[in-house]
This record gives C-alpha cells, structure tokens and sequence, in this order.
C-alpha cells in the first residue's frame, strides 16, 4: 500500500503542478476564457489513464516471466519519472508557460484546442506512467491495498497542489522532490528485484537455489520493502533535521516576526524529530517481528508411512479438509517427504514436500496459498499437481478403495529431479 501511495503522490503532484502553472499563468495574463480547455484536457487524461488501467487488468497477465518484464518496465519508468523531473524542475514553470503562451495566441477555437491538448498529454503522460507502475505494484500486493493507496495518495497530491497554488502550503518543492525521488528509488528497486526473480522463477533466466532463498523472501515479504522505505524516510527527514539552521538575525525584521521565525523553526525540527523517531520505532517493531516469524517458519510434522509392498497408502479418513497433509516414506535407505491433499474440486493430488529449484526445504499453507519455505513464492491449493518454476513436484497417485495410493517408485522418480 505503501509503494502505490508514494507512486500516486509522486505522479499526481507532478500532474498537479502542470495543471497550476498553466492556470496560473492563464490567470495572471488575463486568459480565464481558457480555463474550461484545461479542464477539459485534465478530465480526458484522466479518463485515458482510467480505461488504460482496466485495459490492463483485462489482459489477465499471469505468466511469472511476463510479469517480471511488466516489473521492469515498471522500474526503468520510475528511474525515468525520478531522472526527468530532477533534470527539468528548475525551467519546468518556464517552459510551461511559453508552451502555454505559444498556443494561446491562436485564435480563440485554436488556442482552447492548444491549451487543452497541451494539458490533456502533460497530465496523462503522469496517469500513464502511474498505471503502469501500480499494475507492476500490484503483481507483488493485495489489490485492495494498492487501491486503498492509491486513492490516498491522488487525494493528497490534490491537496498539495489545492494548498500550495492558494499560498496556504509553504513547501519546498526541491526539498519534496529530494525526498521522494530517494523513497521511490527503494520503490524502483523493489520492482526490479522482484521481476528479476519472477523471470527466474519461470526459468526464463538463470537461477539458483541459493538466489531464491536469499531474494525471494525479500520480494515476496512485502513488509521487508514498507520497512526500507520507512527507512529512507527517517534517513531524508534526519538529513533535513541535522542541515536547518536557525533563521539569521535580520535588522529589518521587528522582534515579534522574529519570535515568530524562530518558532516555527522550533516547531518544524520537532515535528522532524518525531517523525523520525516514529519511522525508527516502526523499522525495529517490523523487523522484530520478522526475524520472530522467520525464526517460527519450521517444517510441518510429516506422519512416518511403512511400506505395503511397492506403494504407500494414505487413508481418505485423513483428507477430509483442504489441507496438507505431509508424510514421509523409507524408500532404498533414504527419507522422502510429501504430501496429499484433498482439493476444493473433490480432486485427491499428491507432490513432494520440494521443488525443482529450491530443493527439498518444503512448504506451508496460509489459508488456500501454498507458500515455499525457501523463497517464499505462493502457489493457490487447486494448482497442486502441476509442474514448473517452484510448485511443488507432482508425484503420480491414485484412489484405491478408501485409500490415496502412491507407488515407490514415483516417489523415487519425483526425488531424482530435486536439484542439491
């Protein structure tokens, strides 16, 4: 949720910047008459974004490797949105207004037209990138959370920019866009990292075992990135606390303004202050818990099963939930761990407790999601039995009477393909 805040702040104050300088200058240079084009180019662009985002969310892009290409893309656009505003912040207002100038000299159809088409592809070029962004966000967070951030964070950006254009908002643009540009580079390495390892975990690209355990935890723990970003923001309001100086004595000002400087002053590096602090202590308390949860992620009990003749039978007495349920055979002097469960479908599947590419370190189930203990990729319940990236290796069975059966020799074949 976070990341889709910071993403939707970014974006939309940079989208309301645009919108204010043009009515602004519009104001300013008698040409009110033009206000409704600008509107108009905001409504559209907003519109765009809106259907471009439900165009995606059709496109039902599931595939591991195409996600992690979608989380790249996503992250050389963000690198790119930090790069461009960085570069033009300090002529953007110029060139808005000579832009802006330049169309509102046509005659009055044309110069609506220029104004409102001027705006319409500022403001979407905004909405483009922070749909884009946020879909990427979203393979690797709850949905809901990223709408819920999302619509906070567009809300304040129109605060801001409400605030900021009355005069009512004193705040340091340069200070501002310092400040998110190095909380989204957290963001920005978030997504590449993650998409990174969807590619790996759908063998597009090399992978190992040990870059599963040590990368996917990071990226499928989203915890790990609200504690990072928590984090930046600590260190940027701590840098900003540490470089304020005191407002210099100035012999025009009477005594009572310059109480009330150094007051405000007090009160800003408080409030920064606290800030801190706070971010720190939500740091430690995740983190804490983290290590806590790592720390409890112990491999499930598995009931030891003795062989009848060449197979081993699970009664049906014990699939009576959704669950998994694990169990281990002696098979030519080694101990093979798996498990069965019964499906949602009413479908009995049976797999090895490992994968391919992590190896025989096992699973957990939280709720209908099978989740690996090495990396942390989540499988649904119903896709037991399938084969691939890190599901887990799908072992041959068959209902027998009031039993699930499963011979030794697949469980023999299924081991030989776990990578050590």
């Amino acid at each position: 949720m976070l990341s889709a805040l910071l993403v939707a702040l970014r974006e939309g104050v940079e989208a309301a910047l645009v919108v204010g300088i043009v009515l602004v200058y519009l104001n300013r240079t008698g040409r009110r008459a033009l206000t409704a084009a600008v509107w108009t180019g905001v409504a559209l662009a907003a519109a765009a974004s809106i259907a471009a985002a439900l165009l995606l969310d059709r496109l039902h892009v599931s595939e591991d490797g195409f996600e992690g290409v979608v989380m790249l893309v996503a992250a050389a656009l963000v690198v790119s949105m930090i790069v461009w505003m960085n570069r033009v912040a300090r002529r953007l207002k110029k060139e808005i207004e000579e832009r802006v100038e330049a169309y509102a000299q046509r005659t009055s159809r044309g110069a609506a037209w220029g104004v409102g088409f001027f705006v319409f592809l500022m403001v979407l070029r905004e909405g483009a990138e922070m749909v884009l962004i946020l879909r990427a966000v979203e393979f690797s967070s709850a949905g809901v959370q990223v709408w819920i951030g999302t619509a906070l964070g567009i809300a304040i950006a129109i605060g801001v920019g409400l605030f900021f254009f009355q005069g009512t908002l004193r705040i340091p643009l340069h200070r501002f866009f310092a400040a998110t540009s190095a909380i989204l580079m957290v963001v920005a390495f978030q997504l590449t990292l993650t998409g990174l390892h969807e590619m790996s975990e759908a063998e597009w690209i090399w992978h190992s075992k040990a870059e599963m355990a040590y990368v996917g935890p990071i990226v499928r723990n989203e915890v790990f990135f609200f504690v990072v970003i928590l984090g930046a923001a600590a260190v940027v309001v701590l840098r900003e606390w540490f470089g304020s100086r005191a407002p210099a004595a100035d012999a025009n000002v009477n005594s009572a303004e310059r109480r009330k400087r150094e007051w405000e002053f007090r009160r800003q590096r408080r409030w920064s202050l606290a800030a801190a602090v706070l971010c720190a202590l939500v740091v430690l308390s995740f983190a804490a818990e983290y290590v806590y949860a790592r720390a409890m992620n112990a491999p499930a009990q598995a009931r030891a099963l003795a062989a009848n003749g060449s197979q081993v039978r699970v009664p049906l007495a014990e699939l009576t939930d959704a669950s998994l349920h694990f169990y281990s055979a002696e098979v030519d002097s080694a101990t093979i761990r798996f498990f069965v469960i019964h499906k949602t479908n009413g479908e009995y599947a049976a797999a090895l407790d490992a994968c391919q590419i992590c190896g025989d370190v096992g699973y957990r189930q939280e709720g209908q999601n099978i989740i690996c203990r090495n990396c942390g990729a989540v499988m649904n319940a119903p896709s037991i039995g399938m084969s691939g990236g890190c599901n887990p290796i799908p072992l041959q069975s068959r209902v027998e009477g009031t039993d699930v059966v499963v011979n030794l020799s697949a469980l023999t074949k299924a081991s030989s393909t776990i990578e050590h």
